[in-house]
C-alpha cells in the first residue's frame, strides 16, 4: 500500500492532463461530442450543455493536477475526481450502452483511476493514527 501512496501523484498528473484536454469541448463542442461518443447535436441547448460539460470535466483535470502538486489537498482532489469519474462511468453503463464502443478508452481510463483512487484512499485511511 505504501507503493500506491508514494506514486498516486503520477496517476493524478497523467489522468489530470488527459482529463484537462476535455476543455477543448468548450471551444469545439461538436468535435468533442463526436470524438467522445460518435454523435452530433443540432440545437442551442445541446451546444450549451456540451460546452458546460466540457468545462466541468476540464476542471476535474485541473483538480487532479493541483492534487499532484499539493500533498495537503491530495485526498480531497482525488476524492472529487474519482467521484466525478464514477458518476460518468455509471451513467454511461446504465443509460448509454450504445456509446460504449466509442467511449471505451475513456471508460477504461476512468475505471483505472477510480480503482486506484479507492486503494489510495483506503491506504491513507489505514495509515492515519486512530484517536
Amino acid at each position: 500500500m505504501n507503493f500506491i501512496i508514494k506514486n498516486i501523484k503520477w496517476l493524478m498528473l497523467v489522468s489530470g492532463v488527459l482529463t484537462f484536454t476535455m476543455f477543448y469541448g468548450l471551444f469545439a463542442p461538436q468535435a468533442a461530442l463526436e470524438s467522445m461518443f460518435g454523435v452530433s447535436f443540432s440545437g442551442t441547448l445541446e451546444n450549451i450543455v456540451v460546452r458546460s460539460w466540457s468545462a466541468l470535466i476540464g476542471l476535474i483535470g485541473v483538480i487532479l493536477i493541483y492534487g499532484f502538486f499539493s500533498q495537503k489537498h491530495r485526498v480531497f482532489s482525488i476524492s472529487v475526481a474519482a467521484f466525478s469519474k464514477l458518476v460518468f462511468v455509471s451513467l454511461v453503463l446504465l443509460y448509454g450502452q450504445e456509446f460504449l464502443g466509442k467511449a471505451a478508452s475513456a471508460i477504461a481510463m476512468d475505471c483505472v483511476v477510480i480503482i486506484l483512487s479507492g486503494l489510495y484512499l483506503f491506504a491513507v485511511r489505514m495509515q492515519r493514527p486512530t484517536t
